[in-house]
């Protein structure tokens, strides 16, 4: 798996944000049983960064925590069986990886939510990463059936890599 982090926010966390991404991306992409080695673009920005973004793609002016630009188109969630029908478009023609998609991720939402939830900046990261990997897979929290759904396959990917609250 190959992924990509870009860090732009003047503010550092100060933690091991590379390692910590890497495993849970990994982690999410063995619990949706892809098939496929993927590559995952990170962008570590803050609140004016992912606003100006928010703003950009989703025409909502605020700070959200993070934002994921899944290339895969999905039909059914997790469902990676077709994918193959268009490998032109899904796979990296240099490598042979998937080309999941992006995830922005605000540092300042990740300091701001530790503390608000009373957990650590490292569970906060870790929890970001594998909600947007869940949203690159095709899920999504639309409905309160999906939403619980994914609240269940965070937590597990979560609890896997020793993540708790």
């Amino acid at each position: 798996m190959t992924v990509t982090i870009e860090y732009e926010a003047q503010k550092r966390l100060e933690l091991p944000f590379e390692e910590i991404i890497r495993q849970v991306a990994g982690e999410a992409l063995d619990y949706v049983k892809c098939p496929y080695e993927a590559e995952v673009n990170v962008l570590l920005t803050d609140n004016e960064g992912i606003h100006q973004i928010n703003l950009d793609t989703r025409g909502i002016d605020a700070p959200t925590d993070v934002l994921s630009f899944p290339m895969c188109d999905f039909s059914v969630p997790g469902d990676f069986s077709h994918l193959e029908e268009c490998p032109e478009e899904y796979f990296n023609p240099d490598t042979g990886e998937l080309m999941l998609g992006d995830i922005v991720i605000s540092v300042d939402k990740v300091e701001e939510q530790a503390e608000k939830y009373g957990h650590s900046q490292t569970r906060e990261l870790a929890f970001l990463t594998a909600h947007s990997m869940l949203h690159l897979s095709g899920y999504d929290h639309m409905e309160e059936e999906e939403r619980l759904e994914m609240e269940r396959m965070q937590r597990e990917i979560l609890e896997r890599r020793g993540y708790r609250r």
